[in-house]
């Protein structure tokens, strides 16, 4: 697959840690990206559009996409609920001449880090504790509490493998951290395109 010799950029974190605001502010600032699309078997929220934010699928179409090895990676997040890159939103994204930029889960992040190597910038989000993790999932409004307890469960999990990544960035101030996000951003396009 020619996106094999791509740089790609991985941005990771727990549910609610604010992830998704700050890929929306690389892709405004930077326009040698492509969003990679995510597959998902979860319902749509709010006013998520099927195509844009996500693939949404039923769970036996994900399940026969599998089958057919049409994910780069894939994993069941939650119980029920997978979630997965599929191998031609990557080579859309590259077909483009463009990076591909991801907005995974922690593990879905990792997996693409090590398919990548050292052509890869992974980025872990993480939220400054997980009573402002709570804070943040309570005021999207979007889950109810039973969902809410298991995202901050599954995120206690998912801050172990911070260290893997390449860089951390605590999003305290959005302002702040993205700032820092476009800095490590920045210096990495820069790098990558002196090897080339």
């Amino acid at each position: 697959m020619e996106h094999q010799n791509r740089p790609v950029f991985i941005i990771s974190a727990p549910s609610g840690s604010g992830k998704t605001t700050m890929v929306k502010q690389l892709l405004e600032r930077f326009d040698c990206f492509g969003f990679s699309v995510s597959a998902t078997t979860r319902n749509p929220r709010g006013q998520e559009k099927d195509g844009i934010d996500y693939h949404f699928l039923a769970q036996e179409e994900f399940e026969r996409l599998i089958k057919e090895d049409a994910f780069l990676e894939w994993e069941e997040v939650y119980p029920g609920r997978f979630y997965g890159t599929l191998k031609s939103e990557v080579d859309r994204i590259c077909q483009m001449g463009r990076f591909p930029i991801f907005d995974v889960d922690v593990i879905g992040g990792l997996n693409i880090k090590r398919q990548f190597g050292d052509r890869a910038c992974a980025i872990f989000i993480q939220a400054p504790s997980l009573e402002v993790l709570g804070q943040r999932l309570r005021g999207r409004g979007t889950d109810n509490e039973e969902a809410i307890i298991e995202r901050i469960s599954k995120a206690v999990e998912e801050i172990e493998y911070a260290d893997q990544f390449d860089h951390v960035i605590i999003n305290d101030v959005l302002e702040k951290s993205a700032a820092k996000l476009i800095s490590i951003v920045d210096q990495k396009i820069s790098s990558f395109q002196s090897q080339c």
